[in-house]
């Protein structure tokens, strides 16, 4: 039995003990009012409700009193092996082996669409995230808002929701500039500008952009020069870039120019907007945003004295053509070097007339450090002054680094033990969970040598505690899943696949599914097989959501 049917039954059984002390308090009554939780020590049942308390006030009951009535007709209930009352009124339900087991196929049967729902349907996301400046490979921030960005797109679309993978192209201002200058230093044989990048890769694209370009590049003046540089090397590093994600299973919908804001006359657009609705206003030569309306520390420059757009000017014409596209929540990612934006974009959102935190919404990811031998990784043999996205790959693999950065909380520092990852063992939490699929996967095979099929289903029989557990966990899966998508953090996702993978090894140790010696084979094997089987399937669905890999051999 699912929560959602033991909410069911739990609403038909309140709702005429309601009535009968309340007249009307057992109108309206809806599973939905009631949600079920998991009780943190499993020997308290299966799940356990909060209705008693809930309801007793709007009944004229004391909840404990109310919460036994309840329990003494839930008992009765089919599925349901024991009602018990517990503290000041909650109740705990624990479910018979039938119905408990009954999980198992219902998981197999539902396949890749279990853990899926419609929860988010009419959602229309713009989920932005890495928009790394083109100006040199991606770093170890960057590598994981790849990893934890891609992760949350697929688990927002596995609830319903549209999403939309967009990349922010910072192709315009000061750092394209360094940007070229380098590479025009390097090019040269120049020492690299003092506020310039350095790195091999500097040097390489400087090579690249003088075989590219048609004609004699140092026949240009400064100028033209640098320009070309500009245009060229930019391309190439962008191309790498895309390329580097690619490989990192990170593909995106929309890559979206800065330049084209400012070409296009979208800041302006912008300001006019802003203007109908009375938020901006001139002083001192400039035109500025009143953002102190709307919880901003001060107001904003749009456009500078010079006549030349501040900062936010962007932000303001990017994020109102997000919302002219269609979007109605826009979801950026920002490194934690970015926290102090937070209230002025929120702002900007407000001025605009929409929600902050509703339609505009803010993640901050915290930094990255490598570790190896218990001492800190910070040079790359290519960028020189940072780790990249292609080091931690070539170091530990696609899987062990999606999976590192994504199973804790982007909003907290995370030490990545490079020596950890590299292992083969159940130490390493990625090859622990992968281990566990390929291990429902090698059963499987065993089964099917040994003459055990799915040809009889008799969940009654999934009585050991082991059994027990691990349906407990796999019913979780979907709620897992859809909190993960309503908090935007997909790491919870990640944690659960490890705690299931424990419970399913620990159930491998104690239960056969395939008979020993001469015994027959009989119907628990082949129920166990359907058990082993669901199992397989969350975890592989869990680590789809994630974009790690789930391997049938190990």
């Amino acid at each position: 039995m699912d929560p959602e049917a033991l909410s069911a039954v739990l609403v038909s059984v309140i709702a005429p003990l309601a009535e009968a002390r309340r007249p009307g308090a057992g109108d309206g009554l809806l599973a939905s009012d009631f949600p079920l939780e998991r009780p943190r020590n499993r020997d308290h049942g299966d799940w356990a409700s909060n209705a008693a308390l809930k309801l007793a006030k709007a009944v004229g009951a004391n909840p404990r009193e109310f919460a036994a009535e309840i329990a003494g007709s839930l008992a009765d209930a089919d599925g349901i092996a024991s009602v018990e009352v517990a503290g000041p009124g909650f109740i705990n339900i624990r479910l018979d082996a039938a119905a408990a087991g009954s999980l198992a196929k219902t998981i197999v049967d539902a396949g890749d669409a279990f853990g899926t729902a419609a929860t988010l349907s009419g959602e229309i996301i713009n989920l932005e995230f890495v928009s790394a400046n083109p100006t040199g490979p991606i770093h170890l921030g960057g590598t994981r808002w790849a990893a934890v960005g891609d992760s949350l797109a697929r688990i927002l679309a596995s609830q319903g929701a549209a999403v939309t993978r967009e990349y922010y192209f910072n192709d315009h201002g000061a750092q394209i500039d360094r940007f070229s200058r380098s590479l025009v230093a390097a090019h040269e044989g120049r020492p690299t500008p003092e506020d310039g990048y350095g790195g091999a890769y500097i040097g390489d694209i400087a090579r690249r952009v003088a075989l590219a370009y048609e004609g004699d590049i140092d026949a240009l003046d400064a100028d033209a020069k640098q320009e070309a540089f500009r245009e060229i090397g930019v391309g190439f590093m962008f191309d790498e870039i895309k390329q580097s994600l690619h490989e990192f299973g990170v593909d995106f919908d929309v890559y979206f120019h800065e330049n084209d804001l400012h070409d296009s006359g979208a800041v302006e657009r912008a300001v006019a907007r802003l203007r109908e609705l009375g938020h901006i206003f001139e002083a001192d030569g400039a035109t500025w945003l009143r953002t102190t309306e709307f919880g901003d520390d001060k107001d904003r420059v749009v456009i500078k004295s010079d006549g030349q757009p501040a900062y936010i000017s962007g932000d303001l014409a990017y994020y109102l053509d997000k919302r002219e596209r269609g979007f109605n929540r826009c979801i950026i990612m920002l490194g934690a070097d970015h926290h102090g934006y937070v209230k002025r974009l929120m702002a900007m959102c407000a001025a605009f007339g929409d929600e902050p935190y509703v339609n505009l919404q803010i993640l901050i990811g915290q930094l990255v450090n490598l570790v190896k031998e218990g001492q800190p990784v910070r040079m790359s043999k290519r960028a020189g002054t940072v780790v990249t996205m292609e080091d931690l790959v070539e170091i530990v693999g696609v899987d062990a680094a999606r999976y590192a950065l994504t199973r804790s909380s982007a909003d907290s520092n995370l030490d990545v033990d490079l020596d950890v990852l590299q292992k083969r063992t159940n130490d390493n939490p990625v090859f622990y969970v992968q281990y566990a699929h390929a291990r429902t996967h090698n059963v499987a095979r065993n089964a099917a040598a040994s003459g055990v099929d799915r040809s009889e289903f008799a969940p009654e029989l999934l009585g050991h505690e082991t059994e027990s557990a691990l349906l407990g966990a796999l019913q979780e899966f979907p709620r897992i899943v859809a909190f993960a998508a309503e908090v935007r953090e997909p790491h919870r996702v990640a944690r659960y696949l490890e705690e299931l993978a424990g419970l399913y090894h620990r159930w491998y140790d104690n239960c056969r599914v395939i008979p020993q010696g001469d015994e027959p084979v009989e119907a628990v094997h082949r129920t166990r097989l359907w058990l082993n089987d669901a199992t397989g399937q969350v975890l592989r669905n869990g680590l789809r959501l994630l974009g790690v890999s789930a391997p049938e051999r190990m």
